[in-house]
């Protein structure tokens, strides 16, 4: 079993003809983990993070980028790929084309939506794209000798994307499933954006947890996985965080609270955490949590836009 550890940052490792590109610290946000993929006939960099950066003038000449999603650590080095195309899910597309298209998938208020606006194109390098491509369920890039097919997995974002990599090595098959941000860490599921969607990203990991592969490969912190009993291990741990937010908010529940109050409480981020734009996640995330829970009679909602269980 491969678990990367943060000493491999600015690495990389070679599996086949995928070389995972590692983000500093692990690919602890606000860096990632990237990968290049090469081929007979073409070679495309997924998820280009700030850690490329630095990788100029190291790379082979790269054909095309694909976009797991269109979140700021995901596209922060598509500007150093002005003359390829770039490629996102559909339902993201349109958060390449402007900044304030990128800007609708957070739903920021002010002041944070200026503040992240300005932190997008400074540390982001954000460059918008008229003419990025659109990915779909299903579409296959042959890259010759080397296959990668599209999985859309939203929740995350509408248009959140796992890669499955394959080719034959000395007469076997292997295969490898980029997850994107269905990252494994312990901080959980994050679906605390205008185009998140907490009941997709839960369809989304039953439908990953069924896919089999050599290796796993996420976006930040676990780096690669290669035993599948750890990478489930891994998953259901990830995927407990949402009943474990949930068990928690019915307990602060016992005694009625507003949204706002519910917010500050803090059930994604921990109180000592110094996140900007922490309220509006909170909101966003717990908004759904209650939603469900009205549905199914274990919330009750009361005058002044305050909840209680039961």
């Amino acid at each position: 079993m491969n678990e990367a550890a943060p000493e491999v940052a600015a690495q990389q490792v070679c599996l086949g003809p995928v070389r995972v590109l590692m983000g500093a610290e692990g690919g602890r946000y606000p860096d990632g983990n990237s990968l290049l993929v090469e081929g007979e006939r073409e070679t495309l960099v997924v998820d280009p993070g700030l850690g490329l950066i630095a990788r100029v003038g190291t790379l082979p000449p790269v054909d095309r980028v694909l976009n797991s999603h269109c979140h700021e650590d995901h596209i922060a080095g598509n500007h150093l790929f002005p003359d390829v195309p770039w490629h996102l899910h559909a339902l993201d597309l349109p958060g390449i084309t402007s900044l304030d298209a990128m800007l609708a998938i957070y739903g920021l208020d002010e002041p944070i939506e200026t503040a992240f606006r300005e932190l997008l194109v400074s540390r982001f390098h954000y460059t918008p794209r008229d003419d990025a491509r659109a990915l779909h369920e299903g579409d296959e890039f042959d890259l010759g000798g080397v296959t990668l097919r599209v999985i859309h997995t939203p929740g995350h974002t509408r248009g959140h994307c796992c890669f499955a990599i394959s080719w034959i090595d000395g007469g076997t098959p292997r295969r490898l499933l980029y997850l994107g941000d269905i990252d494994l860490a312990s901080f959980g599921p994050y679906y605390g954006d205008a185009w998140s969607n907490l009941e997709d990203f839960e369809r989304s990991i039953e439908r990953v947890r069924e896919i089999e592969a050599d290796w796993y490969v996420t976006s930040h912190h676990i780096g690669i996985l290669d035993e599948r009993a750890r990478y489930l291990e891994r998953l259901e741990r990830y995927q407990a965080k949402i009943g474990d937010r949930e068990r928690r908010l019915l307990e602060f529940l016992r005694e009625p609270h507003t949204l706002d109050e519910i917010a500050a409480h803090r059930f994604v981020y921990r109180k000592e955490d110094s996140v900007f734009f922490a309220e509006p996640v909170e909101r966003r995330s717990m908004s759904q949590h209650i939603d469900r829970l009205l549905a199914a009679g274990d919330l009750r909602a009361l005058d002044g836009d305050r909840y209680i269980a039961g």
